[in-house]
């Protein structure tokens, strides 16, 4: 098939385009840097003209209160050039119980783009992934100093960015869903459980302290962001992840 991989050279996308030419599809990506601009639509019709299928893995710049328009413009452009080039499908890279934190302006955009989604007109599939192996580095610095690093205790299920692509490959290279896809990491932690780990790995000598209002996770109650009964559930480990 031919499949147009839109924020197809960032960390996810890049993994996904790779996956999708290694099984012997045609899989393009797309992204500022190739002439591609979701906002104001530059480049999108002749990205998806001729596609099977398209697989938005483009983000908001920024997590606060301007990612909602970033959604929903992005997906109006994509979803009328999809219309138009006649694409059988749509895929999107969204966060496992995404729809239960809606104080927080990033999550609340993500659903805005699942919502748009299901009320195109393109047949559709939703991956919705735990939370990034990648991203605990960052999720610690928000909130570490020199001596110590405050995190909540809120349980999380990390996910490498490689089995992510694996599943959003998968997912595109077969028929639509029309259905949320979940998956998540092998182990489940409490985040400042992951960043004892992650710190003892790195030799850093810094001292995790429980706060449960640090950091953007810091408002987020219960498990929501570990994965539900249904999941796909990854292979690789967190403690494997750090020492490869």
């Amino acid at each position: 098939m031919k499949i147009a991989v839109v924020g197809g050279t960032g960390l996810i996308g890049s993994q996904v385009v790779s996956r999708l030419n290694e099984q012997g599809h045609e899989a393009t990506p797309h992204a500022l840097s190739t002439g591609v601009d979701v906002i104001t639509g530059a480049g999108v019709d002749e990205a998806l003209a001729g596609a099977d299928v398209v697989v938005n893995l483009t983000n908001s710049p920024t997590f606060d209160e301007a990612s909602p328009a970033f959604f929903q413009t992005s997906m109006d452009n994509l979803l009328e050039a999809a219309r138009k080039a006649g694409v059988g499908h749509a895929v999107i890279l969204s966060i496992v119980g995404v729809d239960q934190v809606p104080e927080l302006d990033y999550y609340r955009a993500k659903v805005l783009q699942e919502d748009l989604l299901r009320a195109g007109r393109v047949p559709y599939s939703i991956v919705r992934a735990t939370q990034f192996m990648e991203f605990m580095g960052a999720v610690m610095s928000w909130t570490s100093d020199d001596d110590t690093v405050r995190l909540p205790s809120t349980p999380i299920q990390p996910i490498a960015a490689a089995d992510v692509a694996a599943t959003v490959a998968e997912v595109a290279a077969g028929a639509p869903v029309g259905d949320i896809v979940n998956v998540g990491g092998p182990d489940v932690f409490t985040l400042d459980e992951v960043g004892r780990i992650t710190l003892a790995a790195k030799g850093d000598p810094r001292e995790v302290v429980v706060d449960e209002s640090a950091g953007m996770f810091g408002v987020i109650k219960g498990d929501v962001l570990t994965a539900p009964s249904d999941a796909r559930i990854a292979p690789t480990h967190y403690r494997d992840w750090l020492a490869s």
